[in-house]
């Protein structure tokens, strides 16, 4: 005999709901191989599936979408942070500016390299000490910084900035939205197994083949061994 298995995907289980919904409605009292509790609860539930995968189809949707402006504006910041601290670094080597200087901006004269701006947080992080930096020195005296300025550095770091704030509010709603969505899976998978176990029930004393057909009208779904399938 061929073995059953459950829907593993959001739109299986739509299709496994909807089908028993659809035979329900259509067969008559007497013929109807599910109780009316059963079909009830998957009718009042069905919607409510619906529209928690819709949702999160629709803010993972959003988020992938602002996420390509997001990465692009990433490397322009990176650029601009990194192409900055490297003018800075030129500037101590010259002698055009004081070693003493580089404190402003958390930097060491012990390692004139660009740190790691690779990680969002660690670009967010330097980026408010090359400006917090540039900005301090300059207000002490200090000459500033050109190619690129400070303003120039601020103008990118700032959108980078709003967009990372929207990144992160995108990812929270996606998440919370996939969190509410697998809950939901959970009982459509009780329901569904329910659905399945009452019309397997009915249908035991049917012959074999007729009763996979009775079965597979409420959207049970059958897979056969490779041994069943040669015969």
């Amino acid at each position: 005999m061929p073995y059953r298995r459950l829907p593993n995907t959001d739109n299986a289980r739509l299709k496994a709901l909807e089908c028993a919904l659809n035979k329900g409605d259509t067969a008559s009292i007497s013929d109807l191989a599910v109780s009316f509790h059963v079909i009830n609860e998957a009718k009042t539930f069905l919607p409510f599936f619906k529209m928690a995968r819709e949702r999160y189809r629709q803010y993972f949707s959003e988020q992938v979408k602002a996420n390509r402006k997001y990465q692009m504006q990433i490397k322009k910041a990176r650029m601009y942070v990194s192409h900055f601290i490297q003018v800075l670094h030129f500037c101590v080597i010259r002698r055009e500016m004081k070693t003493e200087s580089l404190a402003f901006y958390h930097l060491s004269d012990s390692n004139l390299s660009v740190p790691n701006l690779m990680s969002e947080n660690a670009l967010m992080k330097w980026g408010v000490r090359v400006i917090e930096g540039e900005t301090t020195r300059i207000r002490q005296g200090g000459t500033p910084i050109y190619n690129p300025t400070i303003a120039k550095v601020k103008v990118h770091f700032d959108i980078f900035k709003e967009s990372y704030n929207n990144q992160k509010n995108y990812r929270s709603n996606t998440a919370r939205a996939l969190s509410e969505l697998v809950a939901l899976r959970d009982k459509a998978d009780r329901i569904i197994l329910e659905i399945w176990n009452q019309v397997e029930s009915s249908y035991a004393d049917l012959p074999p083949k007729e009763r996979l057909k009775k079965c597979k009208e409420y959207g049970l779904i059958y897979y056969y061994r490779k041994n069943e399938i040669k015969e």
